[in-house]
């Protein structure tokens, strides 16, 4: 099944207590398509400029991402520079230069029209929505935020959810959008303005899958070695979304809850180095195996009722 992100891509400065990097691999087009990529093939819309490393693309092509709708404009690429401390949650923005990105216009061809899934990334809720009027039949249409555009474009963004099946924010934006401050009446009220499921990314406490009538809890693989989340909340929605193309289009719980423990396998692989370092190492063995640790992490027999 065809599945097509519109995102950034970026070249990202990272300073964590385990490292600096600079101009590496980011943005949310970038994270998304390299986990999607171990399930389906996946078509990337973004922008770049003259300054875009020729080994990045070499790198998504590689893995079987199609970069056809990667423009390549006169300028510098976006770039983002962050700093992490030891809490590890959330990252200190400390320059952004959206630079060709300020003028990304997402323009989608005949081919990506077709698209099956579409995975609406980190970007103005306008064009979120124009992507919306391209696409011709999309089975599930996805998109993500974040609390620049909760607080500066709201009127737009609540346009947009009316128009997606699937939203993923992580707790704060879903408070942020519903004003609640408990997460379940947050994300129930998030349902309400259209989305037909929502997941909840929470960093390493996990991620909650929300629907009229079902929740479902993944929890975070706990991990030894933990050097830069940036990205991993693209990597979640990377592998969730390539496990949903290869199931057919069924959205049943059982597919569903293993798109969840898929999402958190990517995001747990992502984590474990700088940038897109880990993802160029594993392969699907890997994945694999890491699924099944998982499960034998959540297993658990069912235990007698106590006696009073």
């Amino acid at each position: 099944m065809s599945l097509l992100v519109v995102g950034s891509i970026a070249l990202d400065s990272v300073e964590t207590p385990f490292g600096i990097k600079e101009d590496v691999l980011g943005g949310s087009a970038s994270f998304f398509s390299t986990a999607a990529s171990f399930f389906t093939p996946v078509q990337m819309v973004a922008v770049v400029g003259e300054d875009f490393p020729k080994a990045h693309l070499d790198f998504l092509r590689a893995r079987g991402v199609d970069t056809d709708g990667v423009s390549h404009e006169k300028g510098r690429t976006f770039r983002w520079k962050g700093r992490y401390t030891w809490q590890l949650n959330e990252a200190e923005t400390l320059d952004t230069q959206l630079n060709v990105f300020q003028s990304f216009s997402p323009q989608l061809s005949e081919r990506h029209r077709d698209a099956q899934y579409v995975m609406l990334g980190n970007i103005h809720p306008d064009l979120q929505s124009s992507v919306v009027d391209q696409v011709k039949s999309p089975r599930i249409v996805a998109a993500d935020t974040m609390n620049f555009w909760i607080n500066r474009t709201r009127p737009e963004l609540l346009k947009t959810l009316k128009r997606v099946d699937l939203l993923f924010v992580n707790d704060a934006e879903a408070r942020q959008i519903s004003g609640e401050h408990n997460i379940i009446r947050a994300a129930r009220g998030i349902l309400g303005m259209g989305p037909q499921r929502i997941v909840i990314k929470r960093g390493e406490h996990g991620a909650l899958l929300v629907e009229k009538d079902h929740l479902f809890a993944c929890p975070a693989m706990p991990l030894a070695d933990v050097f830069d989340p940036t990205g991993a909340g693209d990597a979640f929605a990377g592998g969730f979304m390539g496990t949903l193309a290869t199931a057919g289009g069924s959205l049943d719980t059982s597919v569903l809850r293993r798109a969840m423990v898929m999402g958190s396998v990517m995001a747990s692989f992502t984590v474990e180095k700088f940038s897109l370092e880990r993802l160029h190492e594993i392969s699907r063995a890997d994945i694999h195996q890491r699924f099944s640790e998982f499960k034998r992490l959540t297993h658990f027999d069912d235990l007698p009722v106590l006696d009073a």
